[in-house]
């Protein structure tokens, strides 16, 4: 980071690489991602220690995460704006997590929603990872000392309880943790399933006409358009009730950057076959060049390692000094 960026924000934030990133998570997180780097002072990473809390197959596992680097890379993460980096390569996080569990209350854990909702996917693997996993959530926050954390809904919960864990620590052993704030992009989409509009779109559905891969083909991304649950009311309008047509019209504002208004402007008078078509070959033009920015990276894996290599060491750097701040509060003695 360069001197001038010191007096930033520190923004923080993560996502799983386990599976494909979908245009859920690009056009509800990702892209805002790209436009925080140059007001703030940001610090993104991919966490691979939350990936394990559901049983993952190693090569894989291994193939996503590389993949999602490169793919980040591609929609515009510019490493010499932002620490870019693979949580498991930062020791640090595991060890203040640790740390912060012994400052967490088991009742705290057991009312996170999404530990209930991910027990009843995964009923046959229930474990202290999958309970514990919001604990090491806040350690990844706290490390970088991160004033802004973006949030979804569905993190709301998580980072509420990273503020009382700092808050806990500092009280008790005087200022350790900056206490984050959630930060609400000015830009930025609840993107929703296509097959089923009440529901998020994500990666895990069973079906995968429900959400539209980064790197889908074009053929397919017009295939699942062409698919999309609308109405039977045949007018693109914005309107409480037409779920699946708001879902579309929300997508294709995020792509092309027209209004609602403009939108049905654009399509009165014209069908539900004509919007989807539209919105999917704006989807495909939007797509295009981050999908061959991607094939030019991975295609060098020299360099995709020296950029998450080099991130690493920033990383390393920003959390040692959080982390032997918090070892020496709670008693430890310092490492030689």
């Amino acid at each position: 980071m360069e001197q001038t960026a010191e007096a930033k924000k520190i923004v923080f934030s993560g996502i799983q690489p386990s599976g494909g990133i979908t245009l859920g998570n690009y056009l509800g997180a990702l892209k805002n991602w790209i436009t925080l780097q140059d007001d703030y002072h940001c610090v993104y990473s991919l966490v691979d220690l939350h990936a394990i809390t559901v049983r993952q197959d190693p090569a894989t596992l291994r193939r996503n995460t590389l993949n999602a680097y490169a793919l980040l890379l591609a929609c515009g993460m510019d490493t010499e704006k932002s620490i870019f980096f693979i949580q498991s390569h930062v020791p640090a996080h595991a060890e203040l997590a640790w740390i912060l569990n012994c400052y967490t209350q088991f009742g705290e854990l057991s009312r996170m929603t999404q530990f209930k909702d991910k027990s009843a996917k995964h009923a046959d693997n229930i474990n202290a990872g999958l309970f514990t996993y919001p604990t090491l959530m806040a350690a990844d926050i706290l490390l970088y000392q991160a004033d802004l954390v973006p949030v979804g809904a569905d993190q709301k919960q998580h980072l509420e309880l990273s503020r009382d864990i700092a808050a806990r620590f500092n009280g008790i052993y005087g200022q350790t943790f900056t206490v984050p704030d959630g930060y609400i992009p000015k830009t930025g989409a609840r993107i929703m399933s296509l097959l089923d509009p009440t529901r998020k779109m994500s990666k895990s559905d069973e079906s995968e006409g429900a959400y539209i891969g980064m790197l889908d083909k074009s053929d397919d991304i017009m295939r699942k358009f062409r698919r999309a649950v609308t109405d039977s009311e045949a007018c693109v309008r914005y309107a409480e009730g037409k779920d699946g047509i708001n879902n579309l019209m929300g997508i294709y504002s995020c792509v092309t950057g027209k209004s609602y208004a403009e939108i049905e402007q654009e399509f009165d008078g014209k069908g539900y076959g004509d919007f989807k078509t539209a919105v999917g070959e704006a989807v495909v033009d939007h797509l295009r060049p981050i999908q061959e920015e991607f094939a030019r990276l991975s295609a060098d894996k020299a360099y995709i390692e020296q950029c998450y290599t080099e991130g690493a060491r920033k990383a390393a750097s920003l959390a040692s000094r959080t982390l032997r701040k918090a070892m020496k509060k709670v008693g430890f003695i310092p490492r030689g």
